[in-house]
Formats: C-alpha cells, sequence, structure tokens
C-alpha cells in the first residue's frame, strides 16, 4: 500500500513538473553572433539568377551580400555587392567593375538572420528522414508579415539556429528565396562591413525605403545586366564554381 502511494505522488510530481514546460511555446531562436558562408537568390520566375558569400554581424547589425558573375571557363568577371546597415537604416550598392556606389534607404522591419520577436512558428521538420543519425535535419518553419501587405517565411535549424532558407513576398514584387549555405562561425576580414573608399561621398538617395528582399532583387538585375546575355553562366555551373572557390580567379 505505502509502495502505490509512493508511486502516485511520484506521478502527480512528475505531472506538475512537466505542465509548465509542455505549456510553454517555442520562441524564436538568435543565431550565433559572427558567420560567413554562401547564398543564392532565385525569383518568383524560378530563375536563380544571383549567387555569391554573405558575411553577417549580429551586434552591428550589418550584412554584406557579395554577387560574382561568372565566364564559361570558370573565371569571375564581375562582383556586384550590398552593405546593408540595419542599424543605421540604409545600404550600399556596389559595383566594383565601375567603382560605383549609391547609398539607398533600407526598411528594416526585417533583420536576415535574425528572426523578429512576434515570428510564429508553422511547424517542426526533418529535412531528410530522422530514421538514423546523420540521415536527417531537424529545423524549425517560421513566418510573419512584412509591410505593404508582405509575408515573409525563414527555416532555421533547431540546434544552433543556423538560417538555411528566407522567402519575402510583397504585392509589387512577388516572391523572393533566399537560400544560404556553407556557414562557418566567424569572419574573416572585418573590413567587409565598412563602405569602400569611393562610397565617400556617396548621398542617400530620395527614394521608400526597400526591404532587403527588395535589395536583393535589385542585386540579382544589376548581376545579370553586368554580365550580358553571352558570358552568363548557367544556374548549376554557376554553383558549381562557387563551391569550387579555389577554381575561381578574378580576371579584372
Amino acid at each position: 500500500m505505502d509502495t502505490m502511494m509512493n508511486f502516485l505522488l511520484l506521478l502527480s510530481g512528475l505531472h506538475l513538473l512537466l505542465a509548465p514546460a509542455s505549456a510553454q511555446e517555442v520562441q524564436p531562436c538568435e543565431t550565433p553572433l559572427l558567420m560567413s558562408g554562401g547564398f543564392s537568390v532565385m525569383l518568383a520566375t524560378g530563375q536563380m539568377t544571383s549567387s555569391g558569400k554573405i558575411s553577417y554581424d549580429a551586434p552591428g547589425q550589418k550584412v554584406r551580400f557579395r554577387a560574382y558573375g561568372f565566364n564559361s571557363d570558370m573565371t569571375v568577371n564581375s562582383t556586384v555587392d550590398q552593405l546593408m546597415l540595419f542599424s543605421e537604416k540604409v545600404y550600399y550598392e556596389i559595383d566594383w567593375s565601375r567603382f560605383s556606389c549609391k547609398k539607398k534607404a533600407l526598411e528594416t522591419s526585417y533583420v536576415p538572420m535574425q528572426l523578429p520577436k512576434e515570428s510564429q512558428l508553422f511547424g517542426k521538420v526533418y529535412m531528410g528522414s530522422s530514421s538514423s543519425w546523420g540521415m536527417g535535419l531537424l529545423v524549425n518553419n517560421w513566418y510573419g508579415e512584412l509591410p505593404n501587405n508582405g509575408l515573409y517565411n525563414a527555416v532555421f535549424t533547431e540546434y544552433g539556429c543556423i538560417p538555411l532558407t528566407f522567402s519575402g513576398y510583397t504585392p509589387a514584387t512577388g516572391w523572393t528565396m533566399v537560400s544560404t549555405f556553407n556557414w562557418v562561425l566567424g569572419n574573416v576580414d572585418p573590413m567587409d562591413y565598412v563602405p569602400p573608399f569611393f562610397c565617400a561621398n556617396a548621398a542617400l538617395e530620395k527614394s521608400a525605403p526597400v526591404s532587403m528582399f527588395e535589395a536583393l532583387q535589385s542585386l540579382a538585375a544589376k548581376q545579370h545586366r553586368s554580365l550580358g546575355a553571352g558570358t552568363a553562366l548557367d544556374p548549376i555551373s554557376r554553383v558549381r564554381c562557387l563551391s569550387a572557390a579555389t577554381r575561381c580567379h578574378c580576371d579584372q
């Protein structure tokens, strides 16, 4: 009788301990403070139009996107950049082939690699399989609203809070999807977050602030124009060249 009573008391105690934990909602995670990796951008048409390297500084609220254009011989023939300074609500559009720079207003309600506190959890899923160790990756799928009737969706790993994909939609621009990969913790060059010298005299353009997704659409279009129809690689070759960085070199 005493044994049964002790067992019931133990179950009651466990229930009281587990009930608050199970009632807690999953909160948006926080990414590592400094990261570097690769990215690709795909527009609503389904055509991959931009790919390159990305650097992220969480404390400074800064992101650098470097897009590369490749020739058929795997050499880089153009480099266009965007340096986004979310704390200052501006971004620089940089064209190294022309040494030109534009300074534009940035809408900062959505910061990449950083989930807004009001983000809602759509669900948890395994990318791959959960049947055995190493066969799958547990991720969290988040969503929320952007200004001007927009929406966003973001996928982060459950462990480590590493960003995988970002999708943004506005009625004016449609869908833009950003995929990231090959993340490493830390940054190699602190100058990634400093505008180049020829941006010193760039005046802020008088235009409405744009979101990160709209800015990346502009980056993709700028890269496409700089390449020209005859020199661009097909999407698969672009990814292969970006992944095999040791095979790529600048011919500027």
